[in-house]
């Protein structure tokens, strides 16, 4: 595990982290293990006809095997049928599996250990059900346009929250045997003609922004990267020499294999000599465009493609499959397995930890026990037709728990927010009124006379072969759906203490609803997956204090972000570094929630910063290893603060640390996210945050010298509970 920021944290509650690094350390990691899964892969790549090599590295077609990618078995290496299934929350089309939270709930709660507990959790029900490669964890779409429709999928536009999220998802993942994918590869930052548009970017943003996250996880040894749809600089991802040889492999020192997105690759020889290993299914979804398999083999026999790149693709793929020992003892694929274990617990504690609270007036929550509570809204109770009813979650009907796409899972159950609401009112003795509609007619009646009403609003994205009440994947805009802004007027007219709770993939514009005098408390709960209302209940009646952060701005007007959805054929990238936090703090645009913010029902103090150093400039001069040249990932300063809680109640506390680069450096950021932690604090405790910041941390990327440069002068530090909330203040010197 490498050098990273957390929290200083009690030993008894880290035991289940340390077990699943000792299965990492099991399952290999680092160059030393990828040295010896190539040894083995050399060895039985030399058993190999040219035909094997093929089966290897080519999917067996759509629809024509157990899982949403097969490749053939060869059985004279004892190498079976390998099942590649969706994904990053959970087992797709599993018959008895969790539906855990998306990526972007896992970053609300901005707690390493809560997110590597959940991948554990994801490796062993993949490994259960005999699944060799998880499809996940997502860095692309990073999420520069909020209403980008994949965005929840994965951590949020900051790329180090996102870096230190697929680190986490990575490893725990990969400490049950289980092969993680990391995706999309590269720059795949909306559902919108995602198959045809180029993305143009300048090298600079490439590397601090959208390659960032993905150095992480190349680092945490990853097994296999997903080239993406759209086309890079004019090329396809899936044929691109330059990201897929040039960034990925050679800069960044990745050892595992590329597979293609689902029908991403357009040509047999591009794909093979641009550095694609795998083609995923292996068909188009009608079963006819082949494009390796025999084309592969004739494109081989012809020169076309060199039998020393075949054995490069074979030799990776193979490579991966040794380096998580799954050469031994792996189950066989049964999708339909019971593998749902305590796992349940982890997604609770995700849901209730990723809730950010927003606005909270007159101290309206946490509720104590009311004599009368009224809750309106279709998002409040589980979809009429059934909690499964809608294939890949495609419908916004009911309560919503994750967006929709290939990037979903079947619900096991679903404990919608009336549900667990009503289960604590009964015991409470308060009287609940139910309205399951976004009708505006005759909610007064349901909303007057509560002691508080519940408003439930929603916001739904996904992926783009589904179209959802117009939404073709990506949001048309950043409203509410439904209607949610005249429904949240008319209840806050009727009753002047209402809570509003917001489930939605993204960002959505509140200007409306916080308008309304009546609105006492904005509750964001995100994307909760199947305990949703369990995990409310927690947050609304104080069993936790909540303590999620945003990890993404929520804006005044969706023209604020600079980054909207490109109807061309071309996305030029034009707003370069500058997206979300550091767009509005360059800009000088107040957002209405700026990112990391979220409330408490306790409170916190910042002292003692203290800084030490030993960051010299210039550039990094390390041999590369998985995840780029070795010296960026060594910690060359450390930074610390007190952090006390000074309130009432139990509560957790997100310190974060942002960086500014001195002036030597160009253009950049005002401030970027360097470091976070969460400590769990008692009243009147105090612990210290540790910040460990790497060389890569400190540095830019200079185009000139196609390296990674620490500037010479004076760093500004910045701890505080947001980006905007910054307490406390200094500078050290590299000279």
């Amino acid at each position: 595990m490498h050098l990273r920021t957390f929290a200083v944290l009690a030993a008894s509650s880290l035991a289940w982290a340390e077990a699943g690094e000792k299965q990492a350390r099991q399952a290999g990691s680092g160059p030393a293990a990828w040295d010896a899964a190539y040894s083995q892969a050399s060895t039985a790549l030399s058993k190999l006809s040219q035909q094997d090599k093929i089966n290897i590295v080519t999917g067996v077609g759509w629809n024509k095997g157990p899982c949403v990618g097969n490749t053939p078995a060869i059985g004279s290496i004892g190498y079976p049928q390998l099942c590649l299934q969706d994904g990053p929350l959970g087992i797709r089309f599993g018959g008895s599996v969790t539906a855990f939270t998306p990526g972007i709930q896992a970053a609300s709660t901005w707690d390493v250990e809560l997110i590597r507990q959940r991948a554990v959790y994801l490796g062993a029900e993949a490994k259960g059900v005999g699944v060799h490669v998880l499809l996940g964890p997502v860095a692309g779409a990073l999420g520069k346009i909020p209403n980008g429709g994949r965005n929840w999928e994965g951590f949020g536009p900051d790329p180090y929250l996102t870096g230190i999220a697929m680190s986490e998802t990575i490893e725990g993942i990969q400490s049950n045997g289980v092969q993680a994918c990391a995706k999309h590869f590269i720059l795949n930052e909306q559902e919108t003609n995602r198959e045809t548009i180029s993305s143009v970017v300048d090298d600079r943003t490439m590397h601090e922004l959208y390659l960032f996250p993905f150095a992480d996880a190349v680092h945490s040894n990853v097994a296999s990267v997903m080239c993406s749809y759209n086309k890079v600089n004019g090329t396809w991802a899936c044929e691109n020499d330059k990201i897929q040889n040039g960034l990925l492999k050679k800069e960044l020192g990745f050892k595992g294999y590329v597979m293609s997105d689902w029908n991403a690759q357009h040509t047999t020889n591009g794909a093979a000599n641009g550095g694609m290993d795998m083609t995923m299914p292996g068909s188009d979804y009608n079963g006819g465009t082949i494009l390796w398999g025999p084309q592969l083999h004739t494109a081989v026999n012809n020169g076309q493609v060199s039998k020393a790149r075949l054995d490069d693709m074979a030799k990776r793929i193979l490579a991966s499959w040794y380096l998580l020992k799954q050469n031994s003892g792996y189950p066989a694929t049964n999708l339909k397995a019971n593998v749902q274990g305590n796992h349940k617990e982890n997604v609770r504690a995700v849901a209730r930890d990723g809730i950010v609270l927003l606005k909270n007036d007159d101290n309206i929550l946490p509720l104590k026990k009311p004599g009368k509570l009224a809750v309106i809204g279709s998002s409040s109770v589980v979809n009429p037709a059934g909690r499964n009813a809608c294939t890949d979650r495609g419908c916004n009907t009911g309560a919503l728990g994750m967006g929709w796409g290939s990037g979903t899972t079947e619900y096991p159950y679903f404990v919608a927010p009336y549900d667990a609401l009503k289960t604590r009112a009964q015991s409470d003795g308060t009287a609940i009124n139910l309205s399951s509609s976004d009708s505006t007619s005759g909610v007064a009646a349901a909303a007057s006379g509560a002691d508080a009403a519940l408003v439930f609003i929603t916001a739904d994205s996904g992926e783009g072969y589904i179209t959802v009440e117009g939404a073709t994947g990506d949001r048309p805009n950043l409203d509410p759906w439904h209607n949610g802004n005249q429904l949240v007027q008319a209840v806050a007219q009727a009753n002047k203490n209402t809570i509003v709770v917001v489930h939605s993939t993204g960002p959505i514009i509140l200007e409306t609803i916080l308008a309304q005098p009546g609105v006492k408390a904005v509750v964001w709960a995100g994307l909760p997956s199947q305990e949703n209302g369990n995990a409310l209940v927690d947050v609304l009646y104080g069993l936790v204090s909540p303590s999620g952060k945003l990890p993404y701005t929520i804006a005044k007007s969706e023209g604020d972000y600079g980054a909207p959805v490109q109807r061309s054929g071309t996305d030029q990238f034009a707003e370069g570094l500058f997206i979300d936090y550091r767009h509005f703090d360059k800009n000088g645009i107040a957002p209405r929630y700026e990112f990391g913010y979220g409330l408490s029902y306790t409170n916190f103090t910042y002292s003692s910063l203290t800084i030490t150093s030993t960051a010299s400039p210039g550039p990094a001069s390390g041999e590369t290893i998985p995840g780029g040249r070795s010296d960026l990932w060594e910690t060359v300063a450390t930074v610390t603060a007190t952090i006390k809680n000074t309130g009432g109640v139990q509560g957790a506390e997100v310190p974060q640390l942002y960086i500014t680069l001195p002036s030597s450096a160009p253009s950049s950021p005002p401030k970027q996210l360097r470091g976070f932690a969460k400590l769990k604090l008692a009243p009147g405790e105090s612990k210290t945050a540790t910040f460990n910041l790497r060389k890569r941390d400190l540095s830019y990327w200079d185009s000139g010298r196609q390296n990674w440069v620490v500037p010479s002068g004076s760093f500004g530090v910045n701890v505080g509970a947001s980006s905007r909330d910054l307490r406390l203040n200094g500078k050290f010197d590299v000279s």
